[in-house]
């Protein structure tokens, strides 16, 4: 399926979401997605990836699809190399972490705050914080308060298995953040927010820079609300088969889910017919 959005005539990048869409809803990455990429190795295509995770959570994912380019953590807000280490990164202000904090508390909303090299949760046995330590491969921080950690946030999450409450949030937020924060849910229970900069439309032409290629010659691979502003800049964008009917709407083309290797029908099927040809050895 296609959208109205044109089309780049020539891909020279590759740039993947990853959880809905790199790896199953196991968190797995298949043996077909790790051959795509190899052959994006094997055509000279630069291959990188951009999440709402820390830069811990995608450490697991570097060996096996070979990537030794710079990543996106925190959708764009830290770009770091394949060994972790920070190139940039953009924090949330203290006075809009504090004013996020009061309002998921006044709603009742589970709040998580990343900054520097820890989660940090209040209750190790809270909803999901089992789900996000197996996806991000490292255990959070308890904390009794999470306010002395505020000034040095690079994301907090509003944690919710009330979607609608979620969603209800993420409209009040962004009226009350206009211009100070990026406020987006990566998943429909993670309402994500991060400094302006942080989102994956700047994270994306961040990566472009880094890559060294324009940013209308990269392909980009994404399943949530989040990955919208990365299809919006890219040449050539791909939404998962389940990814919501809106972001659909934003992508040149769509494949199948994350769990009918949508992923690697997408590198197959439609980014390498459009890849650059290999230059002359």
């Amino acid at each position: 399926m296609t959208s109205a959005r044109s089309t780049t005539s020539v891909i020279r990048a590759v740039v993947s979401d990853v959880d809905g869409t790199l790896v199953t809803s196991e968190k797995l990455l298949t043996e077909r997605s790790i051959a795509a990429v190899a052959e994006l190795h094997d055509r000279a295509i630069p291959v990188t990836i951009i999440s709402s995770r820390p830069p811990r959570g995608m450490r697991m994912l570097l060996t096996p699809l070979r990537i030794s380019l710079p990543i996106a953590a925190f959708n764009g807000g830290i770009i770091a190399t394949p060994r972790l280490d920070t190139v940039s990164e953009y924090l949330i202000s203290h006075d809009v972490a504090r004013r996020a904090l009061d309002l998921f508390q006044a709603r009742e909303v589970q709040t998580w705050v990343f900054s520097g090299q820890d989660w940090l949760v209040r209750a190790r046995d809270a909803p999901l914080v089992d789900h996000e330590e197996r996806t991000v491969g490292f255990a959070p921080k308890v904390v009794t308060d999470l306010a002395p950690f505020l000034g040095r946030s690079a994301k907090i999450v509003g944690v919710s298995q009330d979607h609608e409450l979620l969603a209800r949030c993420e409209k009040d937020l962004n009226a009350e953040f206009s211009g100070e924060a990026t406020v987006v849910r990566s998943q429909a229970y993670y309402l994500d927010i991060t400094h302006p900069l942080a989102n994956k439309g700047d994270g994306l032409s961040a990566l472009a820079h880094a890559l060294d290629v324009s940013i209308d010659e990269v392909a980009v691979i994404g399943d949530g609300r989040n990955d919208i502003a990365m299809f919006a800049r890219s040449g050539f964008s791909v939404a998962m088969g389940n990814a919501s009917a809106e972001v659909k709407a934003n992508a040149n083309e769509i494949t199948t889910s994350n769990d009918d290797e949508g992923f690697a029908k997408a590198i197959k099927q439609l980014v390498l017919p459009r890849a650059a040809p290999q230059p002359p050895k």
